[in-house]
């Protein structure tokens, strides 16, 4: 995909870095990157994905901007209140980068539209908050061999998922089979709006690996982020012979 002399000037930056280079940029605008939730975890995610130059990027969500969400969800402000997440979003983005294409879907994912939804992109990014919903686009991730990538908050801690389903791999459901009793998210444990931003903008550096090719060494494992002792785990995913995924 050819590259503007104004998209080769804006992007310059990162063009010049070895690794990256023309072909790289032709790669992100190429790309079509598809954003479920734009919460605390989306909202960041689709800033970084737009300012990079990736060409089409898809946006998922059904709530409103509420007053509660304004200390984490950072592309909207208080004249947003009222207004769908998705609308805002779309316009706030493309003024961002307008040579950006943005699918705006005003739903709420469940069986009947997530296979359609993720039909047309190459990368699922997972910012959902229940476990309900992560389940389900994990397994149809898996059954369309999409690359997913999932993040989630609670409290202080972020945790981050990377599965290219175009391989042979775990899945999320092999970490966690069924949906828990007690659904923990930040309405019930809360959230600082930094943790949020961190795990977004990781997810966001993961995006760009994976377009890239670059070998982040994430598959098959778990990094789990202390925002308050600043130090990152990473845990080893092995297959559950169990699943049912028969992954």
């Amino acid at each position: 995909m050819k590259i503007s002399s104004k998209e080769y000037e804006r992007f310059s930056k990162q063009i010049i870095l070895k690794k990256f280079g023309i072909i790289g940029q032709q790669k992100l605008k190429s790309s079509r990157v598809l954003i479920l939730g734009m919460g605390g975890l989306g909202c960041p995610l689709s800033i970084y994905l737009a300012s990079l130059g990736v060409g089409t990027i898809g946006i998922v969500d059904d709530d409103k901007v509420e007053l509660s969400n304004l200390n984490r969800q950072i592309i909207y402000n208080i004249n947003d209140l009222g207004k769908y997440k998705v609308n805002v979003a779309k316009v706030k983005i493309k003024k961002i980068n307008n040579r950006l294409n943005v699918k705006s879907f005003k739903i709420r994912i469940n069986k009947k539209n997530v296979e359609k939804l993720i039909k047309n992109f190459d990368i699922i990014c997972d910012g959902t908050d229940n476990f309900e919903t992560r389940l389900l686009v994990n397994d149809y991730s898996l059954k369309q061999k999409k690359i997913l990538i999932s993040a989630a908050v609670s409290g202080f801690d972020g945790h981050l998922f990377k599965f290219d389903f175009r391989k042979k791999t775990p899945c999320y459901r092999c970490f966690m089979p069924e949906i828990p009793e007690n659904n923990i998210n930040c309405d019930v444990e809360g959230v600082i709006p930094t943790i949020t931003g961190i795990m977004g903008t990781l997810q966001a550096n993961e995006v760009l690996n994976s377009i890239l090719n670059f070998n982040s060494d994430l598959e098959k494992k778990m990094i789990i982020f202390n925002s308050i002792k600043m130090n990152f785990r990473t845990v080893s995913l092995g297959k559950n012979k169990n699943c049912r995924n028969k992954c």
